[in-house]
């Protein structure tokens, strides 16, 4: 993984929306089918706030709740060549304590994402694949076996987190749990502890 200090920042994310909770929650739906179109940077910075931004720096809380506070998932995102409007293609890493990204690899590699997520070829079309990791290790290290549980916990409310969120801005999400670890960890060339646990392709509803 790259070094934090060659982080790219992001727009400053918007606490205050044009969507209702209730509205979100109501007109949510698995998407599969994406408009070819580029996001805004500022979409993506508030996707990414979402899903494991900081709510308080000072006590280091974040959008979704996590047992102890132990924060052991890791956001990452593959995005195309006219994916990111200001963002070329490339996988990148989110680092939600500056709420940057970082690039880890150039080129488009939607395609191996979905290749590895047993060939389900409907994701490569989506602006952004975003794909979430755990290091079980941070949480079962305080809580033992049964911090596995809360891991899994975690990833539900990030996921929903970015569900809802893709809502409020326009998107869609979907929802991807079929997928080879093996294979999707070596696309993502993350290190070995960080498992992944979902994959969520986001953009404009077709």
């Amino acid at each position: 993984m790259k070094a934090k200090e060659m982080a790219i920042p992001l727009p400053k994310p918007s606490l205050d929306g044009r969507t209702s909770v209730e509205k979100a929650i109501q007109q949510r739906r698995t998407l599969r089918d994406f408009e070819d179109r580029a996001l805004p940077l500022n979409d993506l910075s508030q996707l990414l706030w979402a899903a494991q931004g900081m709510t308080d720096a000072k006590e280091r809380k974040r959008t979704a709740p996590s047992g102890g506070a132990l924060y052991p998932l890791d956001l990452y995102l593959a995005t195309g060549e006219s994916g990111v409007e200001g963002v070329g293609e490339g996988l990148y890493h989110y680092w939600p304590e500056d709420h940057s990204i970082s690039l880890l690899y150039r080129g488009d590699r939607r395609k191996e994402i979905a290749s590895a997520s047993l060939w389900q070829m409907w994701m490569a079309k989506a602006p952004v694949i975003f794909v979430i990791t755990a290091e079980y290790r941070r949480t079962t290290s305080k809580y033992g076996e049964r911090g596995i549980r809360y891991v899994l916990m975690e990833v539900g409310h990030v996921g929903q987190n970015l569900f809802l969120q893709a809502e409020a801005l326009g998107l869609g999400a979907g929802i991807v749990g079929a997928f080879n670890d093996a294979d999707v960890s070596k696309v993502l060339g993350s290190p070995p502890s960080h498992e992944p646990l979902l994959v969520v392709p986001v953009g404009y509803k077709k």
